[in-house]
């Protein structure tokens, strides 16, 4: 377009631009003003090349270049080098926000923050990348992205030498390095060295979340907190594995995932030569060394290691659950459990175990599962030697020797050694059996009871003996069994000295010596140690006969009972005499017959 066409008239000496209105009492401003429109960038800088659409432009530019920083700040001594940028400076100290969005009203210091914030309200992005095709709203946006596939990072630090894509993250960096403090909280007193660090904390005295989900209206500190939020909507997964293809909604995680396929741990501590894939798993790691424990819950002062951990521990005292299946609309405190959760709704098992071929669900699972044939226990207790596969185990395990209690029960004050159990022990009082069976719909408190409640139906038995071959439904029952084969009684009574094979008869052994019993019948009074044992007695009182033979229709009161009526129709036998080899249908049968024997040979002595 011609400079005469936009020349519109001439009243008063006043030059008027027809396509932005602004009026110049200067031909030669007018001119120049109008190159801006026509982005005419004919004045170039000797050094970087940066094309500017006029001289005074251009001057102002070059004193980036040289040393000279003329225009010094009175409140922090700051020193800069065109007093434009000193002016904007100024604003940081009083506060003021002169360029408004006429949009949404919000104020801004500087007029190019002002012009970033506009392209939010339009969504135009005209600044496309060539090789992935990717759309940003600026172009000095794009400029950095495009080094995410040069892999240049153009700006580094001369102290130790590391090297950022943005000259911006090398200034905050360099802070480290001199500890400098400038930004100072009114009301706390505690210094940041990043004045947004500052604008975050501030946030903690208001609890202003300024950022809101338009979906959900959950509110988030950070806009990036937000921008991850918005994923889980969405599900959408821009960052991909060229490996696996294995899809991630950050590309942190997508960095993270490459090192299992390079098995690379660059993160190494200098004590123990332990290598991690993360920066901040080497932090928390350092502190098994020092015994510090940096991060300390405010309510009830208990101490962490990591601040990760220490945040999950929070949602402890909130019974906050911020992560929500769509699917069922159960909640979950941690992300990773609801991403576990969702698999169990699509039947998803994509990690498979290279000996076997058995898959899994869960990554932990897989890994647990490699111990099974390697016959590994790393973690070995330094009071009493005794190994075990995984660190969680141990640490469970150490509470057998400390007797500590650290979970109480907010009803009856009952203790327990792990929340797990607290959460399960909750379930007495409220009757809530959330897991319910998808065929008979008997509910269950614990996922691992439904699980192999399920076997009942199936028929199911995972559980082998190595010995006999003889399947359980259930592994702890598979332990008991084993005890039967080895003759070995490892679990002693301190009290009088009686053995047994397996843990869980040496626990109900232990109620007889304590006269603890606390399950008592509202019909006669009798008391009982164990709840089972009460819920068997309460059937003499009903006459329920709830377990019945499908063969012959014959109703128990017992489960027992039927299994051993269920024999004499399979014309099963499992029990043999060792002595005359004579074979019983039944356990109790093959314990008189024993009799008959020991009567036998005290009649010959």
């Amino acid at each position: 377009m011609s400079e005469t066409e936009h020349l519109i008239e001439r009243k008063e000496e006043l030059f008027t631009c027809d396509l932005c209105n602004k009026t110049f009492s200067k031909k030669k401003n007018f001119r120049a003003h109008l190159k801006i429109h026509t982005n005419v960038r004919n004045h170039f800088c000797d050094v970087c090349d940066k094309a500017f659409t006029n001289k005074k432009n251009l001057k102002a530019h070059l004193l980036i270049h040289s040393d000279v920083k003329s225009h010094v700040c009175d409140v922090c001594n700051k020193r800069f080098a065109r007093k434009s940028v000193l002016i904007e400076h100024l604003r940081n100290h009083t506060g003021e926000k002169p360029h408004i969005c006429d949009t949404c009203n919000k104020a801004f210091a500087q007029k190019f923050q002002l012009m970033s914030h506009l392209l939010t309200h339009t969504g135009e992005k005209s600044h496309v990348c060539d090789i992935c095709s990717r759309a940003f709203a600026r172009k000095s946006e794009l400029k950095v992205h495009l080094l995410t596939h040069t892999g240049e990072k153009p700006h580094v630090c001369d102290i130790c030498n590391k090297a950022f894509v943005q000259r911006g993250s090398l200034m905050r960096h360099l802070l480290i390095h001199t500890g400098e403090k400038n930004h100072v909280c009114d009301i706390c007193s505690r210094a940041f060295t990043q004045k947004f660090e500052l604008k975050l904390h501030m946030f903690t005295h208001t609890g202003e979340k300024p950022h809101v989900c338009d979906i959900c209206s959950k509110t988030f500190l950070q806009k990036i907190d937000l921008t991850r939020h918005l994923l889980t909507h969405t599900r959408e997964k821009p960052f991909s594995c060229e490996i696996c293809n294995k899809g991630f909604s950050q590309r942190g995680k997508l960095k993270l995932h490459l090192y299992t396929h390079t098995e690379e741990k660059p993160f190494v501590c200098e004590i123990c030569n332990k290598g991690f894939s993360e920066k901040r798993k080497l932090k928390s790691h350092s502190f098994t060394h020092t015994g510090n424990k940096p991060y300390v819950c405010e309510i009830c002062n208990k101490a962490y290691a990591d601040k990760c951990i220490l945040k999950k521990h929070l949602l402890t005292h909130t019974g906050e659950k911020p992560h929500v299946c769509e699917i069922c609309n159960r909640r979950f405190s941690e992300m990773g459990s609801l991403n576990n959760h969702v698999c169990t709704h699509f039947k998803e098992k994509p990690h498979v175990c290279d000996i076997c071929s058995k898959a899994f669900t869960l990554k932990n699972e897989l890994k647990r599962h490699f111990l099974s044939h390697s016959g590994e226990k790393p973690h070995v207790c330094d009071i009493c030697n005794k190994s075990f596969a995984l660190k969680s185990n141990l640490t469970q395990h150490m509470l057998t020797h400390t007797g500590h209690k650290p979970y109480a029960c907010d009803i009856c004050s009952k203790k327990f050694s792990r929340n797990h159990a607290l959460n399960i022990h909750s379930f007495t009082h409220t009757g809530e059996k959330p897991y319910v069976c998808e065929i008979c719909n008997r509910g269950f408190a614990e996922k691992a009871q439904l699980r192999m409640h399920s076997f009942i139906h199936t028929g199911e038995k995972p559980n082998v003996c190595e010995i006999c071959n003889r399947g359980f439904a259930e592994k702890r029952t598979l332990w008991d069994h084993m005890g039967t084969h080895s003759k070995e009684k490892l679990h002693v009574c301190e009290i009088c000295s009686k053995a047994y094979s397996c843990l869980k008869s040496l626990k109900r052994h232990l109620l007889f010596h304590s006269k603890e019993h606390s399950h008592v019948c509202e019909i006669c009074n009798r008391q009982f140690s164990q709840l089972c044992n009460l819920k068997r007695h309460l059937l003499t009182h009903t006459n329920e006969k709830p377990y019945v033979c499908e063969i012959c229709c014959s109703a128990f009161s017992r489960k027992s009972h039927l299994n051993r009526h269920s024999s004499t129709h399979m014309k099963e036998q499992p029990f043999v005499c060792d002595l005359c080899h004579k074979r019983f249908s039944h356990k109790e049968g093959l314990r008189k017959h024993l009799k008959n024997h020991r009567k036998q040979e005290i009649s010959y002595v």
